[in-house]
């Protein structure tokens, strides 16, 4: 193929879901009725927390700081794929499509972190009971969600940067309703083998070291709910734990499903679909953790 210019020059146009103008109609609404129960939920977790005094624990220090995330994560997707749909418009400029890849990674690596800290909270809460003031602290909890807000952010920059080094060819169509790293490297003529190590490597850093805390935590938790006489307690202690187990599956198992389908030989409508329910579902399952 036609080699193209250097990155940071051209479009890149999103081929979106379907041409069929009814069918775009109702990925519209359903997009935008999602995207606001979001939002809204998201941000209701987040007022409350800070105005009701006993919601300031560090359990629900960390779950609106991972509202935050998920308003952030579908903020920078789902309204430039409404205003492609309404305006009929698929171009997207090289800049902003480099600025949701960035972001992605960003808001993404951060739930991941988030999760583990909530599963860490979890932990000390049943198995250092007595210590539990001691070790989550008001100040350690500060420290450590800072801490993952940082590590997140340079954690995407290795992804993001190495995709200045490529060329793209004079084919920029991209079979997607935002930028996704995989489908991008599908378009350039340069040799890719750099930014799959980058991206593996920082993948198994930040997304499966993080997964690992978590099932080594809920391994001990349950250990611990176990060893519990009363059947009363035992169903008490885990439905305490039973929303964030939840939220951690869905998180998970739609990262998955969205991954596999990036990689796999799978029609690009079951790709779209797995990226609907990771960039969609996924972040309205926090609402799932005040219940």
């Amino acid at each position: 193929m036609e080699r193209g210019k250097q990155t940071g020059a051209g479009n890149f146009i999103l081929l979106g879901f379907s041409d069929d103008t009814d069918l775009q109609s109702l990925l519209f609404g359903l997009l935008l009725s999602m995207y606001l129960v979001n939002v809204l939920g998201n941000l209701l977790i987040v007022l409350a927390t800070i105005s009701d005094s006993h919601l300031h624990t560090p359990m629900y220090f960390f779950l609106s700081n991972l509202s935050l995330a998920d308003i952030s994560f579908t903020s920078i997707i789902i309204p430039k794929a409404l205003r492609n749909i309404q305006t009929q418009s698929r171009v997207i400029t090289f800049a902003v499509c480099i600025s949701q890849i960035c972001f992605f990674f960003v808001f993404g690596r951060q739930n991941n972190l988030l999760l583990a800290l909530m599963a860490y909270d979890r932990f000390v809460a049943f198995c250092h009971p007595l210590h539990y003031a001691a070790m989550m602290n008001s100040q350690l909890c500060q420290l450590m969600a800072l801490g993952s807000w940082l590590i997140s952010i340079l954690g995407s920059l290795p992804d993001t940067l190495t995709i200045l080094r490529l060329y793209f060819c004079t084919n920029r169509k991209i079979p997607h309703f935002f930028c996704d790293l995989p489908e991008l490297l599908k378009l350039t003529c340069s040799d890719t083998l750099i930014n799959n190590v980058v991206l593996y490597s920082v993948a198994i850093i930040l997304a499966v070291f993080p997964l690992t805390g978590i099932l080594l935590s809920y391994s001990q938790i349950f250990s611990s709910i176990l060893r519990i006489s009363s059947d009363r307690g035992k169903y008490k202690a885990f439905s305490t734990c039973g929303s964030h187990l939840l939220v951690v599956s869905l998180f998970y198992g739609t990262s998955l499903g969205d991954y596999f389908s990036s990689v796999a030989t799978l029609s690009s409508r079951m790709s779209l679909m797995a990226s609907v329910m990771y960039t969609m579902v996924t972040p309205c399952s926090t609402l799932l953790s005040i219940v």
